[in-house]
């Protein structure tokens, strides 16, 4: 008995699992072609590749430039004008790219938020009247302690979600 309710209650845990993997990659799929170039471009722009190669390619550039040896080949000579060109192009892009892809994943966030509250409004409804059965019950049975004790009443009282959310309006309002 123990396994198979162990067993009932790992399907359970992994069919949560598949269905937020799948509200996960349904949103990844929405993306057009120009959000899935910018994030793996932003990606990309996160790794230590990406700082490895651009620590290569300054020391090249400056080496390149300042050795003596190289001297008929200089085309950037310090303080290097084109180099900061390039890295301020670059650094504006890069953060194009990046402030889009935040952008994006707080809708995602925002999304995952409403979803999360409307979990949360139906358990406070669906416990609640769980708590007035059981009061019920516990009446029906002379378990007069239980079916009239005060926080047990309060709490199989319906919650009214707008007065929970005028009193975080008032004391967030008194607080600042």
């Amino acid at each position: 008995m123990q396994e198979q309710q162990t067993a009932l209650s790992h399907q359970h845990v992994q069919e949560h699992i598949y269905l937020i993997a799948r509200h996960e990659q349904e949103f990844a799929e929405k993306r057009t072609l120009a959000e899935r170039a910018g994030d793996t471009i932003a990606g990309f722009a996160g790794s230590m590749r990406f700082v490895i190669l651009h620590l290569l390619f300054f020391a090249v550039w400056i080496l390149w430039n300042t050795l003596h040896a190289l001297q008929h080949w200089h085309f950037d000579p310090y303080p290097f004008a084109m180099l900061d060109t390039i890295v301020a192009l670059e650094a504006i892009l890069l953060a194009s790219f990046i402030l889009m892809r935040q952008q994006r994943m707080g809708r995602r966030a925002d999304e995952r938020e409403h979803l999360m509250l409307q979990v949360l409004l139906l358990t406070e409804k669906e416990t609640t009247a769980l708590l007035q059965i059981n009061r019920e019950m516990a009446e029906k049975f002379g378990m007069y302690a239980v079916a009239r004790d005060r926080d047990v009443a309060a709490l199989s009282q319906e919650t009214s979600i707008e007065q929970v959310a005028e009193n975080i309006r008032e004391n967030l309002t008194e607080e600042q």
